[in-house]
């Protein structure tokens, strides 16, 4: 699930291949739309920081890109790319930026067309630094980048250019896969199947 910028909106995907969209009418929700795009399992859904974009990550190896049209809601892109699942996606803090994370254990960092709003071209690929899926991937306002990996590991990226250079290695963080991340300043929560969150701090 996620909450949209202004909170009038809440998103949710579920494994039956749907997006909802609901309107929050004071204590009350109400479906807005039911958006049936993607082919496979929705794996996670993001509003855009700033603009009433939504996005979603499926097992069908695509990200696709939500805009509301008059009372409803329609899948304005489809930006593909990966070979695989994209579990997770998220923006830098401007929103022009986001990087997507899937099961072919690569990172995509994708950029928006100035000309198009809901227009984003990925820039850049990068590879060869985990051995295993990436469950998930957070942008920090800082500017640095975590990812969860199944190899129980967490790696911090930090941006030079369009490319990503890996600038932390935290091998072994947890005994079982990493499933999640965030950011919160330069606190990183993680989460894991050997059942632990740990806390951890970023070092510049």
């Amino acid at each position: 699930v996620s909450w949209s910028r202004d909170g009038d909106y809440l998103a949710s995907c579920s494994r039956d291949k749907s997006v909802w969209v609901w309107e929050v009418m004071g204590e009350d929700f109400e479906c807005a739309s039911v958006l049936q795009v993607h082919t496979q399992d929705v794996k996670k859904v993001v509003w855009h920081p700033t603009d009433p974009l939504l996005f979603s990550a499926s097992y069908d190896d695509s990200v696709k890109v939500y805009k509301e049209f008059g009372d409803d809601w329609e899948c304005a892109e489809s930006l593909t790319g990966h070979s695989s699942t994209v579990w997770g996606l998220s923006f830098n803090k401007s929103g022009d930026k986001f990087v997507s994370c899937s099961d072919d254990r690569t990172l995509r960092v994708w950029c928006r067309d100035e000309n198009k709003a809901t227009k984003y071209t990925c820039k850049s690929t990068v590879c060869g630094f985990h051995s295993r899926p990436i469950y998930d991937v957070s942008w920090g306002r800082h500017g640095y980048i975590a990812t969860a990996a199944g190899d129980n590991a967490i790696r911090v990226f930090e941006q030079q250019g369009s490319s990503l250079l890996l600038s932390h290695l935290q091998s072994d963080a947890h005994s079982g896969d990493v499933n999640c991340v965030s950011w919160k300043g330069n606190l990183l929560a993680s989460a894991s199947d050997d059942e632990t969150v740990r806390i951890w701090t970023l070092e510049t």
